[in-house]
């Protein structure tokens, strides 16, 4: 039997700032090269059975077909070990420096290369995100002007978006060539617009419809035509559109969606918006994506700050679950949790866009791998309810395999990378290359 799935995550955002000559790079800045083996340590210790997880892009993929794989091998032949379950994650906010910026149109076909030969490397690997929060990604560089190649246009905007969401669709196309059964759990910010008053209505509804775009690209949804004008006059072509259309991979997929308490604005009548707090909260926003898109859903992504009084994340973690339970007593098929991430986070604070050095204590462990009372809270949740949430029933089977359990495929590689791994220490570099 296959339980529901707890997880956590190591924060791995990687994009660039300063107009691509700063990396923002938040596996160094929580200090997992160092303490890599030590947080899968503590994940077991949790409980918790999944952990989002996935290479740092812009240290592995060298160029094309050109790979350092050395860090990587380590670390999953150690998850191997350990019978934890990666959803690995291969993009996340960023680009090799090789390739640009997500203004790139050799970007999609590339990484699904990159993609392809992850999954022939490490075959036991099933679950895969393979680019991580695709509309926020899209927004923050090239709405927001925020990451990457910080621009300011909606027609940046779509043409991120465009190639982010054709690299996420290739990537599943060429990882089920290495890996037919693969599951992909989409991790995608859920938002909702709030109108000010009656003359917001208008710039609230179209933000409304602006927020399913990279899903329903990826699941070949036909958007409304108020998008489809929108997407054509800011650089989509008809034959770019109907790429997504002609593409049927849904049922190969968990509708994996992250909430925070910033997911939620008002927005003014000039189309301005600012955060609104809870309103909705997640049942209810999960419910808005669900009834568009039919599939299992996951909360992949949620974390809240511990506060003066040490215990405000541990409020946010309840109430996150009573939203998870309300989700599933509607019955709706939800799958997982996941309080992301494991440790403290830097710079989060500033959305990534100031290299302050500043922790943001938003983790279950602190930067120094010392528990925090939602870490406990956390640990506690999963010993109550483990074992009363079974993923699969009569109307729902989710069928995953655990490492323990993929046979001998692929472990010839894992089991000579293990003890590599264990020789190696604690620290760990990237320096060098390998040719795949």
């Amino acid at each position: 039997m296959i339980y529901f799935m707890f997880a956590t995550g190591i924060e791995n955002s990687y994009p660039t700032i300063q107009n691509g000559t700063v990396r923002v790079d938040e596996m160094e800045k929580c200090r997992h090269y160092e303490f890599w083996q030590k947080d899968f340590q503590l994940v077991k210790e949790l409980g918790v059975g999944y952990l989002r997880y996935g290479p740092p892009i812009h240290r592995v993929w060298l160029g094309p077909g050109h790979y350092d794989w050395s860090f990587v091998d380590q670390t999953y032949a150690e998850l191997h070990r350990l019978n934890l379950v990666p959803i690995t994650d291969l993009c996340h906010f960023g680009v090799p420096d090789w390739i640009g910026n997500f203004q790139n149109p050799d970007f999609p076909a590339l990484f699904a290369d990159y993609a392809r030969a992850f999954a022939e490397r490490y075959p036991w690997v099933q679950l895969y995100t393979p680019v991580n929060e695709m509309y926020i990604c899209a927004l923050f560089s090239g709405k927001y002007g925020w990451w990457n190649e910080q621009l300011t246009t909606d027609q940046g905007f779509v043409t991120a978006l465009k190639h982010i969401v054709k690299a996420n669709v290739l990537a599943m196309r060429a990882i089920l060539t290495a890996r037919p059964d693969a599951i992909f759990i989409q991790s995608e910010s859920s938002e909702y617009f709030h109108a000010e008053n009656p003359a917001a209505i208008g710039p609230a509804e179209f933000m409304n419809e602006v927020r399913f775009l990279s899903l329903d690209l990826n699941y070949g949804h036909r958007v409304s035509s108020e998008m489809y004008e929108y997407l054509l006059d800011n650089g989509m072509t008809r034959d770019e559109y109907h790429f997504f259309l002609d593409n049927h991979l849904k049922q190969h997929c968990v509708l994996g969606n992250d909430y925070y308490v910033t997911n939620e604005h008002l927005t003014s009548a000039d189309g301005n918006t600012r955060a609104s707090g809870e309103i909705y909260g997640y049942s209810v926003i999960t419910t808005q994506y669900y009834n568009r898109y039919r599939l299992p859903v996951m909360h992949t992504e949620t974390n809240f700050t511990q506060g003066n009084g040490g215990d405000e994340a541990v409020a946010w973690l309840h109430k996150e679950w009573a939203n998870v339970l309300r989700v599933r007593n509607d019955g709706m098929p939800i799958v997982g949790f996941t309080w992301y991430s494991l440790t403290d986070q830097v710079d989060w604070d500033s959305a990534l866009r100031e290299n302050n050095g500043r922790v943001n204590a938003l983790g279950l462990y602190d930067l120094e791998r010392n528990i925090r009372p939602v870490g406990t809270a956390y640990k506690r949740l999963i010993e109550e309810w483990q074992g009363v949430l079974p993923m699969q029933s009569v109307v729902l089977s989710l069928p995953i395999s655990l490492p323990s359990e993929q046979g001998e495929t692929g472990t010839d590689h894992v089991a000579a990378t293990v003890q590599q791994a264990g020789s190696a220490g604690q620290a760990s570099t990237l320096s060098g290359s390998k040719e795949d």
